[in-house]
């Protein structure tokens, strides 16, 4: 049978398998069909309980990055420990709270059984309220899933409770009422997750999807990829915003792209959406200079994620290309791509460029353009405080063991350049390209 949850939504339900889920899209280019799949299986070897958790983590450092995701914490209270929630994800300003709840016994009536997924999942808010609390009273050490080890102040960042129900039959329509705990809070199951990140790719992304699903009314647990759609189609039809495009300067361009895509990243069936994804596994395994922590590399990789999803494949693609055209000149020259965005509300710069060979003069020259730019648009905004330009150069790998190499720079607040040097580099970058 099917159900129409919207004119451009069509959801289908097979009579053999209540529990699978079909949506067909209405979209520009005809329609789309999206299977949304069961959550990924629970390890082999481990309790349900703590089999969800980890299955949880697996999506979401598999889809997303390692670096975002963190295993429970714990931080210190008076002669004891305190847990910090089975799982959080921390990008940029943004951190959530996951409280994972796995029935691990026979399900009762879906009257009994619905009581009991509220209990739990109060349990969970209040789980949630209390981590949150905890991290703002007092900063926590906290690993990622690289084994990497931050200091975490609640106090940083703005918080949403998530409780993630591992569930094999939650009766239909179940809706759960989550209690006020002072911070935005969304109900879950883990099909409802694993389809998230496997549609987005991204745990930033996730996180503000997170952020505005919560602001709206509660849905029955299992129907996240109906609201997702939903909220594409809004999307897709939401005219482009206002932005002065000389921020950027001379021969600045408007792009704009629905924040949730109506297709999986990757879909296309090329790889060249994994290309952005490569650049941070680059930076993430690259050793931190004697000056950095890695509180600084979070914060690059923060940064670079927050680019939308809904262009990352033609960036990718546009990267190849430009990788291999500054490889077609003669050895004694050297040739430069560059790709810059700024996004809309002029708080982030992004830079990628390719150059023939890497050596420290290309690396001190791609400083000055980094540098350059960040001043340029820091002085045109007049908010220079808030604005963060990230700069990544990639060269061909001269080893053989991988297609290129990565630099990165990152500049953030007032720029640092002098009148002198901000004419000397304008002179390079900006009177060598008009008259090129």
């Amino acid at each position: 049978m099917t159900d129409q949850p919207s004119s451009s939504l069509w959801q289908f339900v097979q009579d053999d398998d209540p529990n699978a889920l079909t949506l067909i899209v209405d979209t520009a280019n005809g329609p789309y069909v999206r299977r949304i799949p069961p959550a990924l299986p629970l390890p082999s070897d481990v309790e349900h309980g703590p089999g969800a958790e980890a299955a949880a983590h697996t999506a979401a450092a598999t889809w997303g990055l390692p670096d975002f995701v963190f295993q429970s914490a714990y931080a210190n209270k008076g002669s004891g420990r305190r847990e910090l929630g089975d799982s959080l994800l921390i990008s940029g300003g943004r951190g959530a709270v996951i409280q994972v709840k796995a029935r691990t016994v026979q399900p009762k009536e879906p009257a009994g059984e619905i009581a009991w997924i509220q209990k739990v999942a109060t349990k969970a808010m209040r789980q949630a309220k209390g981590t949150v609390r905890q991290l703002r009273m007092l900063p926590a050490d906290m690993v990622n899933g690289r084994d990497r080890t931050l200091s975490v102040d609640g106090n940083a960042f703005e918080w949403i409770g998530v409780f993630l129900l591992d569930h094999e039959q939650v009766p239909s329509g179940t809706i759960c009422s989550l209690e006020p705990i002072g911070i935005p809070a969304i109900a879950l199951t883990r099909r409802d997750w694993d389809f998230l990140f496997d549609q987005l790719r991204s745990t930033t992304a996730v996180l503000d999807y997170l952020f505005r699903a919560a602001a709206e009314p509660p849905i029955a647990l299992g129907e996240e990829p109906v609201r997702y759609y939903e909220f594409a189609a809004a999307d897709e039809e939401a005219p482009p915003a206002d932005i002065d495009t000389e921020l950027v300067g001379p021969g600045g361009r408007l792009f704009s792209t629905p924040l949730l895509p109506q297709t999986p990243i990757g879909a296309a069936g090329t790889r060249a959406h994994l290309v952005l994804r490569l650049v941070m596994e680059d930076i993430t395994t690259s050793p931190l200079p004697d000056h950095a922590g890695e509180a600084d590399r979070l914060a690059v990789l923060s940064d670079l994620d927050q680019l939308p999803v809904g262009v990352r494949e033609e960036w990718g693609q546009l990267l190849l290309e430009m990788l291999d055209d500054v490889t077609q000149v003669p050895e004694e020259s050297t040739k430069w791509r560059f790709r810059r965005q700024l996004n809309a509300d002029a708080t982030r710069q992004t830079v990628y460029a390719c150059a023939t060979r890497f050596d420290e003069q290309i690396q001190a020259i791609f400083g000055s353009y980094v540098q350059l730019r960040h001043h340029e648009v820091a002085e045109r905004i007049g908010r220079p405080d808030g604005l963060v330009t990230v700069g990544v150069v990639l060269t061909p790998s001269r080893s053989g063991r991988r297609p290129w190499d990565t630099t990165m720079i990152r500049v953030h607040g007032p720029s640092t350049l002098t009148d002198e040097e901000a004419t000397e580099f304008g002179k390079l970058w900006n009177e060598n390209a008009a008259t090129a």
